[in-house]
């Protein structure tokens, strides 16, 4: 039985052929952006985030996402055992502005972009997502002052010392659109 996902077109990679899957993180994240949610079909929210890294943790494929304190969308990472980071074609870019620039608290950022929800395996991602990859949290931890080492980062990065919350999740599921 196929789930939501595959109904919409896309198609669910085993972990082997994850590791087969051909993306530029510096790219996807840095410049193309990405949006991170969590929640479930009451209740959700999804922010644009560029600051992010992918990679093996505790021998499992692994992303990170950094959340500061008062995004909205944390308190859902905080509150789930699961969390998404969803990627898109250039023609979102407004899309994922509006929903970097704006907060779930004050606006339906699915209503004001048209981006439709997904929800699948413990959390949600985005019918016109091109990449959603569902992960499991294993691990939250505030970046503290006394950890930084380089100066600069604590100067250029948070000057209001509202310091990012960073989470490691298993990738426990990629959806990739179909072309």
């Amino acid at each position: 039985m196929a789930g939501k996902m595959e109904e919409l077109g896309f198609v669910k990679l085993t972990q082997e052929q994850l590791t087969e899957l051909e993306i530029n993180p510096f790219k996807a994240i840095g410049k193309d952006w990405m949006l991170v949610s969590a929640g479930d079909e009451k209740k959700w929210n999804t922010m644009t985030a560029s600051w992010g890294y992918m990679g093996v943790m505790w021998g499992a494929n692994s992303a990170v996402v950094a959340l500061r304190p008062q995004r909205y969308t944390k308190e859902f990472v905080d509150s789930n055992e699961y969390f998404s980071i969803s990627f898109f074609d250039e023609t979102y870019r407004q899309a994922l502005a509006f929903c970097g620039a704006n907060s779930g608290r004050d606006v339906d950022k699915a209503k004001e972009t048209g981006l439709k929800p997904v929800f699948t395996d413990g959390s949600v991602g985005f019918e016109q997502a091109r990449l959603v990859m569902v992960c499991k949290k294993q691990f939250a931890q505030e970046m503290k002052l006394e950890c930084l080492t380089d100066e600069r980062c604590k100067e250029n990065w948070y000057p209001g010392g509202d310091y990012h919350t960073q989470y490691i999740g298993e990738i426990i599921a990629v959806y990739v659109k179909k072309q």
